[in-house]
């Protein structure tokens, strides 16, 4: 996934009710940008850190810019973390494009934010095929990493539309189809996944839950840089 445009290099201030995150300039200007991140950003978004922000090309937003890459210097080396929720999508579609998830190759259509289920849900990335079937696809951004053995942790904070989630997955194996639960760890110095069960223990229990019903787990890491964010490797899920 390359960014649309170059980003603009700054220092986080502080990023507070959720959505909004300040951020100075190298001009020595504070400015107030975007940040797409429903989660609590652990670890991820420290006073004073390099990071760097992307303009938009719709002029009527309220704030053009938003905040996509946070510099972290807890572990060594230092590295560079995706924190926009929106991207994981785009990263995950494309990689399906090019057939760099032997897991999801093979399907004649690929389609995204698709009805379905019985809690009204929509679907991250549906892919159809008159031989292999149906295959619906959640994807979640992963950021969070708190230990040294680099384990990558989702979620990092409760989250009752994840479990919803893999409710309405469960359901799709119970229908017949193919479901997988997708996770994009947008940071390169992770080499396992797990649940984050103190953070959210329903959701850790639900997504063994989901396993045991046939749920697939994948987990992939990405290569990051100021100018694109694309899928590397697999990583291994320990439940």
């Amino acid at each position: 996934m390359h960014f649309q445009s170059p980003l603009t290099e700054a220092r986080l201030l502080r990023r507070y009710k959720r959505f909004l995150a300040d951020v100075a300039l190298s001009d020595g200007s504070e400015i107030t940008v975007h940040c797409a991140n429903p989660g609590s950003m652990m670890g991820v978004a420290p006073e004073g850190a390099r990071c760097w922000i992307s303009l938009s090309p719709n002029k009527a937003r309220k704030l053009p810019y938003s905040l996509e890459l946070v510099e972290v210097t807890e572990f060594d080396p230092p590295t560079l973390i995706g924190i926009n929720t929106n991207n994981p999508n785009k990263i995950a579609a494309e990689a399906m494009n090019r057939r760099a998830i032997p897991e999801l190759a093979g399907y004649e259509t690929l389609r995204t934010e698709v009805k379905y289920g019985e809690e009204k849900s929509r679907i991250d990335i549906l892919l159809e095929d008159a031989r292999k079937g149906t295959c619906y696809v959640e994807v979640k951004n992963v950021h969070l990493r708190r230990r040294e053995d680099g384990l990558a942790e989702f979620p990092d904070c409760v989250t009752t539309r994840g479990a919803k989630h893999l409710r309405e997955l469960i359901n799709m194996v119970h229908q017949g189809h193919r479901a997988v639960m997708l996770y994009i760890v947008q940071r390169t110095d992770c080499n396992a996944f797990s649940p984050a069960e103190d953070l959210d223990p329903a959701y850790a229990q639900g997504l063994r839950d989901a396993a045991a019903a046939g749920v697939e787990l994948l987990c992939y890491d990405c290569d990051i840089t100021t100018s694109e964010i694309i899928l590397r490797k697999a990583l291994p899920i320990r439940l």
